[in-house]
């Protein structure tokens, strides 16, 4: 990385750049009608799981913790003493909320950093620091394994409170559900309930595709942070995985059919099923091949040189001519912009990046195209007009 495209010389510039902001988004379909629950559909038990189960399923592999997922709010030391020290103390902790799959195994959609903290400690990976307990001051310097039997016994064989989504239930219910669980009172994003829903092989990825250094280029490293100590080093900051739900966008609208779209009853549901298309679980429609990932890639790193190199800062965001300030990042825009982007090399696009980004800033003028990435973005109509327009733009102006 240069000294001049790192991110804290682009902060000098002026321009917010650091603190990954994404654009409001209104992803409602511009229809009254909602679809209701099926009640019959709806299959949640729930169940009572010692600790010494939990850990070991999780070291078994039957219980998913997405190890990466809501990587921003890590837990610190002082946390997970207080933890470890309220369970000792046998303060019941708020219930669980896990994805059950087609094969038996859970993924944590509630509670990863807890469960995290639990495993941690009872493989002797956590050392209770004096200054973070509040009652049991005799257990300082001690992990799992240092402390007497009657404790590790109370640990291991408290019991905790699981929710359990079924199987059988609908993946957009799931996703209904999820919605609106708390995670310590901060409500899941979009694409952490997808996230969390989904499997090793598409969260490779999505983490593979926005952590390329074109992604990084082309959002102005929109996704990074100032580090916690201040020194002037810069961290990723995923904003609840917005980068990862841009990067999914791009590739479920890659191919767009509306169709296809029309089959779901919302962006959202959408977007579940591309996922399980990635992770080969779905079951309507085919898997993605290793082969077809690999374009995907290729498209969504040529996308990005392209979006960088010829639109610049007028890249995802809302900026039309008659404004002397762009907007945010937004999602819809940088779906417009990178899926055409994406069919042409940069070489055929430079000579005529001048008329790219003034065609492309104009085009915000255009009523409806303005309302297709502002109002109703998850309406198949409001797609159609989004993706159809910059393709259009761009066939005229490279005839």
């Amino acid at each position: 990385m240069t000294v001049e495209n790192h991110p804290a010389a682009l902060a000098e510039t002026g321009e917010d750049l650091s603190r990954g902001d994404l654009e409001d988004e209104d992803t409602g379909s511009g229809s009254a009608a909602v679809k209701p629950w099926d009640p019959k559909k709806i299959r949640i038990t729930t169940n009572n799981f010692t600790l010494r189960e939990v850990a070991d399923q999780i070291n078994e592999g039957d219980i998913d913790l997405a190890p990466d997922f809501q990587r921003d709010f890590v837990w610190k030391q002082r946390q997970r003493t207080r933890l470890v020290e309220s369970i000792l103390l046998g303060i019941p902790l708020p219930a669980f909320y896990f994805n059950q799959d087609i094969d038996g195994t859970y993924q944590v959609v509630d509670g990863v950093q807890r469960l995290s903290t639990v495993r941690l400690f009872m493989s002797d990976g956590h050392v209770l620091k004096v200054e973070d307990l509040e009652y049991l001051k005799d257990l300082k310097d001690h992990t799992y394994s240092q402390m007497d039997p009657a404790m590790t016994r109370r640990f291991r064989t408290t019991q905790i409170v699981v929710h359990v989504i079924e199987p059988q239930t609908p993946d957009e219910i799931k996703y209904d559900i999820f919605g609106r669980v708390n995670t310590l009172g901060s409500p899941l994003s979009a694409q952490e309930i997808r996230h969390a829903m989904s499997k090793k092989r598409s969260r490779d990825f999505l983490y593979g595709l926005v952590h390329l250094s074109s992604f990084d280029d082309a959002t102005e490293r929109n996704f990074w942070r100032l580090s916690p100590d201040g020194l002037g080093t810069f961290v990723r900051d995923s904003k609840r995985m917005a980068d990862r739900e841009l990067a999914l966008r791009f590739c479920a609208f890659s191919s767009f059919s509306d169709t296809e779209y029309r089959q779901y009853p919302n962006l959202d549901a959408f977007l579940v099923e591309f996922t399980r298309r990635i992770d080969g679980r779905s079951d309507t429609g085919n898997a993605i091949s290793d082969e077809q990932l690999e374009v995907l890639r290729q498209r969504f790193d040529r996308a990005m040189v392209n979006a960088r190199d010829v639109l610049g800062k007028a890249a995802f965001r809302r900026w039309s001519l008659k404004e002397g300030r762009r907007g945010p990042i937004n999602r819809a825009v940088f779906e417009s912009h990178a899926v055409a982007l994406a069919d042409y090399p940069l070489e055929q696009l430079l000579p005529r990046a001048e008329d790219i980004v003034t065609a492309f800033r104009k085009a915000f003028d255009d009523d409806n195209y303005k309302r297709a990435v502002t109002v109703g973005t998850g309406d198949p109509v409001s797609i159609g007009v989004r993706l159809n327009r910059t393709r259009e733009i761009l066939a005229e102006i490279l005839g």
